[in-house]
């Protein structure tokens, strides 16, 4: 690859060819995608979406009713997504803030902001980082903002479009400069799907990875 720029391109030429390009699609409201990214934190996505179907189901899907409920009786219903301590706190305090400064349980105005006002916004949210507050702006209004997880992470480092000590958020950079807006939503979905399935942490499959010839771990574990 001549170039960066390239070796991004042909990255996300080839897991589109490999896995297709997922529609844009809306699966959750923002204040449900919101509290959904909250439980999916050290977890994985199956735990997660049950403690969020558990949460919703013990409280008749009212956002009202778990802001007032009995920390315990959250925990409690959020328990198989772990860490259910710190995220029981986490989603009255999101839950409380727009109570308090919209009056509604509603992320709609976030349609509005620009990505950086947006991510500003929701990084003001206790417990909100910058992946979840991108992960909100994309996949519930298609902002212009790459998220970045573990395995995104690691697949940037180790193709070579990222440094090999590369943080999320550098990583975010080196995307969002080197692939244009629209394209975010399926590499992002790509990239992970192809972490989970070929390029595992700890034992990548190499020799079945479509990106075999234009990464850089591929070819120093090859030459050595």
């Amino acid at each position: 690859m001549d170039s960066r720029a390239e070796k991004a391109e042909a990255v996300y030429t080839r897991l589109n060819a490999a896995y297709g390009i997922p529609d844009w699609r809306p699966a959750f409201a923002p204040v449900d995608e919101l509290i959904l990214t909250i439980l999916s934190a050290n977890t994985n996505d199956r735990n997660s979406l049950r403690a969020f179907e558990r949460l919703k189901e013990q409280f008749g899907e009212d956002w009202d009713a778990i802001r007032v409920a009995p920390l315990d009786e959250i925990k409690k219903a959020i328990r198989v997504a772990g860490m259910y301590n710190q995220k029981a706190p986490r989603i009255v305090n999101a839950l409380e803030k727009l109570h308090r400064e919209i009056g509604a349980y509603s992320l709609d105005h976030l349609a509005g902001m620009d990505v950086d006002e947006a991510l500003e916004y929701l990084q003001s949210f206790p417990g909100v980082g910058h992946k979840t507050a991108s992960i909100v702006l994309l996949f519930c209004f298609r902002k212009p903002t790459f998220p970045v997880d573990t395995h995104i992470q690691r697949q940037s480092q180790r193709v070579g479009i990222s440094r090999a000590k590369a943080p999320p958020l550098e990583v975010k950079r080196d995307w969002e400069s080197l692939l244009p807006d629209a394209d975010y939503y399926a590499l992002h979905l790509n990239l992970i799907r192809h972490g989970r399935e070929v390029c595992d942490a700890r034992s990548p499959r190499c020799g079945e990875c479509v990106l075999q010839t234009i990464c850089d771990y591929a070819h120093e574990h090859r030459a050595g």
